[in-house]
């Protein structure tokens, strides 16, 4: 336990850091990036002396430190300003966004984990016997699918073709709890697919390894049973190593998600960032990914915790 709180205390401490360090780069990223946020605003035609006035009203007129300093001192009120234009409050959106993302996020996540973790054992215990042939064949076929790709085709199967499920559209759980879960079904496979193919490979390779280990044939031999052996020693140590690339692959799953929304109309963060690219707004965009980097932060910090928990070697450090 006084490792696990050493650990969070670290994380604790270096999280302003991380987070200072992500929007110094994400604003600095778009301070540079081409357009102006005052034609953007205002339009084209727009004479020159109403977009001084504009640069002049928001503030961009001013030196890079203070505008930095600026936007550091709306996130820390969570207030990333409005949108170009009709103004909006993008907090308010964020706020409607978020929770979309994070659920197509976290139900990518749960299937990742649970088919890799099914099918990596299978294929361990059948080592080199069909069983593990056929699902080697599945997860290099699925490791070479792409999201978006295998998305398009699930709608072409089951919402074109068969017709059992919506092609897009996101109902809340609250006001529909059977359309919420076949609103989410074909958008959480087509994001977890690319993820659990490679996480299929790991967990086989950890259970192989800790196999072929003394202690479990020891254990065997002195008549422990076989499944009480991979239960409670096998698996947990075989866990360390998918978890830790788990944690990595968070990241991949939430900017999978972005794209995934776009295919599947649903109202999350990828229409906002998109809406912001093509608006060219620049206080949109720089809300949206500062939020999908400090998750992917927290998620990790997260991740660390999980691994001291499950690995016993670093909790006896």
């Amino acid at each position: 336990m006084g490792n696990i709180l050493r650990l969070f205390g670290r994380r604790i401490i270096a999280l302003p850091f991380m987070i200072l360090g992500i929007t110094l780069l994400v604003f600095i990223v778009l301070h540079f990036s081409p357009g102006d946020q005052a034609t953007a605003a205002l339009g084209e035609n727009a004479s020159a002396d109403a977009k001084d006035a504009y640069r002049e009203e928001h503030g961009l007129n001013q030196p890079m430190i203070v505008q930095y300093l600026t936007f550091l001192g709306r996130l820390c009120t969570l207030n990333f300003g409005v949108t170009t234009p009709p103004e909006s409050p993008i907090s308010t959106m964020i706020a409607g966004a978020f929770p979309v993302t994070l659920q197509l996020t976290l139900w990518g996540v749960v299937i990742a984990a649970v088919v890799s973790l099914v099918l990596g054992i299978i294929a361990a215990l059948c080592r080199d016997r069909w069983p593990d042939q056929l699902i080697r064949v599945f997860s290099i076929a699925a490791v070479a699918t792409p999201s978006f790709w295998l998305g398009i085709l699930l709608i072409q199967w089951f919402a074109v073709g068969w017709r059992i499920l919506p092609s897009g559209g996101y109902t809340s759980f609250f006001d529909s709890p059977s359309k919420y879960f076949t609103s989410m079904l074909m958008p959480s496979v087509a994001l977890a697919i690319p993820v659990c193919a490679s996480l299929i490979r790991v967990v086989r390779t950890s259970m192989v390894e800790e196999l072929d280990k003394d202690y479990v044939r020891t254990a065997i031999g002195n008549g422990v049973p076989r499944g009480e052996v991979l239960r409670t020693n096998v698996l947990r140590n075989a866990l360390v190593t998918p978890v830790t690339v788990l944690g990595l692959r968070i990241g991949y799953l939430l900017g999978g998600a972005v794209v995934i929304e776009m295919i599947f109309s649903m109202p999350g963060m990828g229409q906002l960032i998109l809406n912001g690219i093509t608006n060219q707004d620049i206080n949109l965009v720089q809300g949206v990914v500062v939020t999908i980097a400090v998750t992917f932060v927290l998620v990790n910090i997260v991740v660390d915790l999980l691994y001291l928990l499950i690995n016993p070697r670093i909790r006896t450090v």
